[in-house]
């Protein structure tokens, strides 16, 4: 089932009547896939070149790693990871879309003064009690992702009842919260691997339909991750294939955005797709 939706980008609007890639860049240095990592700046300028060469939508910039038991980064550490990336990105691709990833109210303002259009929140809102008015101020496109507990426990032991029904029910009332308060673009995500088993995240990517009540477009996040390594006995380094196949697996389930580390390699499957019945 197709559902299309728009997003408001600095007053300019982009329609997703189609599935869009969010490429990952990360400026930090432990993220859990060892080649996102870029630091230089001739690093970021050419990581960001061959994402947007390959036909990325978003670039998504994170200071912060999320894999799980990540060390605490300070917001003033965060910032200064961020936001000459953001600068400099933005002075070279002036027409690159910029999503920062974070958690802290005040990294999101600082990124969206420096050139980002959308806030890509993997504590939904929990983290950080300002975050939502900061996102009504901006009126910015919003991604609230379910994550229990946070990035140091979330892996530690988690529990669910029914991971499909709770899931659902967190991100419903924030949808509600946000939609009240008068913030129209909100994007979700299921949180896949953030306080999630392997069985907790196969079960909500059967079910990622399921999320398409909430009447707002759905980001997966799955690319690389520890689902697919674990689950075939391998590393992220050799995870593409496998990030591949369940990306696809999302897109046959109406994902809107596929957020991943390999960009080229996902605009060939949307190409591939396109050329179906089912798209």
């Amino acid at each position: 089932m197709k559902h299309s939706f728009t997003l408001n980008l600095n007053e300019e609007l982009m329609v997703l009547d189609s599935p869009k890639i969010m490429g990952i860049l990360n400026v930090t240095p432990d993220s859990f896939y060892s080649n996102s990592m870029v630091n230089s700046e001739s690093d970021i300028l050419s990581r960001a070149e061959k994402m947007l060469e390959d036909g990325t939508d978003f670039l998504d910039i994170g200071g912060y790693s999320s894999k799980p038991g990540a060390k605490e980064v300070s917001e003033s550490e965060e910032i200064n990871r961020v936001i000459p990336a953001i600068a400099i990105i933005k002075k070279t691709f002036p027409k690159a879309v910029i999503s920062i990833d974070t958690f802290r109210s005040s990294v999101a303002m600082a990124a969206i003064s420096a050139g980002a259009s959308i806030i890509n929140d993997i504590s939904g809102g929990d983290a950080d009690p300002l975050m939502f008015q900061t996102v009504k101020d901006l009126q910015v496109p919003y991604v609230i992702m379910h994550m229990q507990g946070t990035p140091q426990t979330m892996q530690k032991n988690p529990l669910y009842n029914n991971v499909v029904q709770e899931v659902y029910k967190d991100l419903s009332l924030k949808v509600n919260t946000l939609r009240l308060m008068g913030i129209p673009d909100v994007i979700v995500d299921v949180g896949f691997g953030f306080g999630k088993t392997i069985e907790h995240n196969y079960d909500l990517l059967a079910n990622l339909e399921y999320f398409h009540s909430l009447n707002c477009p759905v980001l997966v996040g799955i690319s690389r991750k520890s689902m697919i390594y674990k689950s075939l006995g391998i590393t992220p380094e050799e995870s593409l294939n496998g990030t591949v196949v369940l990306n696809t697996i999302a897109t046959q389930k109406g994902a809107q955005i596929l957020r991943v580390h390999d960009v080229k390699e996902a605009k060939e499957m949307l190409k591939l797709y396109s050329f179906t019945n089912l798209a």
